[in-house]
C-alpha cells in the first residue's frame, strides 16, 4: 500500500517542483519542517512490514530513500538549503533542475491510489503505454512483464529512479503507432516477448 505526504497547493503561488536530497530516514522530519515553514513538500511513501523479534508492524517509509520533492522559488532557496536534514537541491553541475510536473503528478496519482507498488530499476526505453481506466487512469509509463505479472513503471528522470505498480493488461493502451503486436496478440500466436506492451 502507498500514501503520500504533501500539502494543500495554492495555484496562484505555485513554483516548480525540485528534488531535494535529504538525510536518509529523516525524510518525514524534513517534510514536516518545510510544511511548517509554509512550503509545499511532497514525500511519496510506501507502507512496508518491519519485523522485530516479538512483532511485525506496518510502517510508512520513503518511496525514494534520501529524496523528496518541494515547490521552490529557486531565487530564494537558502531557507531550503539550511533546513535541518537537507543536503542539496538536485541538479546538474550544481545548477538546480526542476522535476517534470507530469512526473510528479504521476507519482501523486500512484501513491494516492493505494495500489501495491515497489521500487524498480530505472528505465528509459521501452513501449510507452497509458492506463485508460481504473484509479490510475491517465498515467503514462513503460509496461513490463515479470513472472507473468504486468507492471507499469513510472520514472523520475532527474533522480534516475523508477517505481512499478502491478496492473491488469486490459487497462492499458499503447502510445506507440509502430504497429507492433500487443502482448495478448503475441501470446495468442505463441511468440515470446521480453518487454511487453498492450496495443491500442
Amino acid at each position: 500500500m502507498s500514501d503520500s505526504i504533501t500539502s494543500t497547493e495554492a495555484p496562484e503561488t505555485q513554483f516548480p517542483w525540485f528534488a531535494l536530497q535529504v538525510r536518509t530516514k529523516y525524510e518525514m522530519g524534513v517534510a514536516d519542517f518545510l510544511r511548517g515553514r509554509g512550503y509545499i513538500p511532497f514525500l511519496p511513501v510506501c507502507r512496508t512490514r518491519k519485523m522485530w523479534s516479538d512483532r511485525t508492524k506496518v510502517v510508512d517509509t520513503a518511496l525514494f530513500p534520501g529524496y523528496m520533492f518541494c515547490r521552490v522559488n529557486i531565487q530564494d532557496r537558502l531557507p531550503i538549503l539550511t533546513a535541518p536534514g537537507v543536503i542539496r537541491i538536485v541538479g546538474y553541475d550544481r545548477v538546480p533542475i526542476p522535476v517534470d510536473e507530469a512526473e510528479i503528478k504521476a507519482l501523486q496519482t500512484l501513491v494516492t491510489s493505494e495500489l501495491p507498488n515497489q521500487l524498480w530499476p530505472f528505465l528509459r526505453i521501452g513501449e510507452q503505454v497509458e492506463i485508460d481506466s481504473g484509479p490510475l487512469q491517465g498515467l503514462k509509463g513503460i509496461l513490463v512483464e515479470v513472472r507473468g505479472a504486468r507492471r507499469l513503471v513510472l520514472s523520475v528522470s532527474l533522480l534516475q529512479r523508477s517505481v512499478a505498480v502491478e496492473i491488469e493488461a486490459a487497462l492499458v493502451k499503447s502510445l506507440e503507432s509502430s504497429g507492433r503486436p500487443s502482448a495478448e496478440e503475441l501470446k495468442r500466436e505463441g511468440r515470446p516477448s521480453e518487454l511487453v506492451g498492450c496495443g491500442r
